[in-house]
Order: structure tokens, then C-alpha cells, then sequence
């Protein structure tokens, strides 16, 4: 075999072996990962069951990775927010937003996510979603409580439960959204925003024409 052959398998590989796991992840978050069979997977990426076994040795391998490379990603993004020295407002603001963009880049993976995450953290292999969740509870409390301590947040604010409100409904977008829809992921973000943040009732106006605050 020729070293230019050599080269463009070795290049194609790596290409390869993504779409086998976008395709994967497709049929995860379709069909369930106990429901779905190596064999399934195959038939979606058009290929012999045998034959997938040449880029991964068993399907936990393959959600394995997909798993872990959409969370690397995800805290890649908070890590970067949460270290920006923003204010608390301004934080909630941005980890929203990233939070829709990687719904955006990982779609099926966040499906499977939270679908799959409770059942596999008794899995030795998947202890790491734990710590995961963890520390993303850690992240978004710390915010709220900051907030709160600062007077950008109400003093009656229960942040837990804020917290489990603003999480489960940016998270379950996952469920509806489509990469290249109308909306970018940004725009969700914004629009989300306003509705938690800001409300959806038009606020009372005030003698004089001003308009009313919570």
C-alpha cells in the first residue's frame, strides 16, 4: 500500500468514526440504550454488525464516548464562564446560553443524557456522570446564592428549587429542538431569559406612566 493510501485512510478514520457515533447517539436517544443492539446501530450507519466492531469493541463503548465528549465540551464552556469573574446575573446569563448551544452541537447526547444518566451511574464505567452532576448542582447553586447575597436575585428566592426549575427546563429543549431551525441556540437563550428572568406578564404601569416592578 502506497504512503499517500496509508495517510488518507488514517485521516478518514477519525471522520469515520464520529458519524458511527452521531448515528449511535441517534439511535440511543430514539430507541433507549437497553433496547437498542450493536446490530440496530449497523443497520442505521448502513453497514454489518461485524464490521462496527472494527471502530468499537461494544456498545457501551460507543455511548461511553459519546457521553463523556459532550460533557468534556459542556465544562470546557462553564469552566470558561464560571472563571470570567462575571456577575451573578450575568453568569446565569451566559451558562443558559451555553447550555443551548451545546443542545444545539450534542442534541441526541443531552436525549440520552437525561434519559439514561440515573440508570448508568451504577455502572462503574459511568461514575463520572455523577461527578458531573455534582458539580454542575455546585455551579448553578453557588450562582443563585450569590445572586441572592448580592440583591440581584429576590431575598425569598428558593434556589434550590430554582435551580432544579431552570435546569430541567433548558435541558428537556433537547427533546424538541432541531439544529438549523428557525431560532438559533442564542436566541432561544435570549428569549428563554426573558421569560425566567424577567417574567412573561406585562407589569402593571404606575400613576405617571412608569411601569411597575415585581
Amino acid at each position: 500500500m502506497s504512503a499517500t493510501k496509508k495517510k488518507t485512510q488514517a485521516s478518514a478514520a477519525p471522520e469515520r468514526r464520529r458519524e458511527l457515533l452521531d448515528t449511535a447517539a441517534e439511535v440511543f436517544a430514539a430507541q433507549g440504550y437497553n433496547a437498542t443492539t450493536v446490530r440496530k446501530i449497523a443497520d442505521a450507519a448502513g453497514m454489518l454488525a461485524g464490521s462496527l466492531y472494527y471502530h468499537f469493541d461494544s456498545k457501551e463503548s460507543m455511548l461511553d464516548e459519546i457521553l463523556s465528549t459532550f460533557l468534556d465540551e459542556l465544562w470546557q464552556g462553564y469552566d470558561a464562564v464560571l472563571a470570567a469573574g462575571l456577575g451573578p446575573r450575568e453568569t446565569i446569563e451566559a451558562l443558559v446560553t451555553e447550555s443551548f448551544r451545546e443542545i444545539d452541537r450534542h442534541r441526541a447526547a443531552v436525549a440520552i443524557y437525561q434519559k439514561e444518566s440515573r440508570h448508568l451511574t451504577d455502572q462503574p464505567r459511568f461514575h463520572y456522570l455523577t461527578d458531573s452532576q455534582h458539580k454542575f448542582e455546585k455551579a448553578w447553586l453557588g450562582t443563585l446564592e450569590r445572586g441572592v447575597a448580592a440583591g440581584v436575585f429576590r431575598a425569598d428566592l428558593d434556589v434550590r428549587l430554582t435551580y432544579r426549575f431552570v435546569r430541567d427546563t433548558v435541558w428537556v429543549a433537547a427533546s424538541w429542538y432541531r439544529p438549523g431551525g428557525r431560532h438559533s441556540p442564542e436566541e432561544i437563550a435570549r428569549q428563554y431569559l426573558s421569560m425566567v428572568l424577567d417574567g412573561v406578564a406585562v407589569r402593571p404601569a404606575r400613576p405617571g406612566g412608569e411601569a411597575g416592578g415585581l
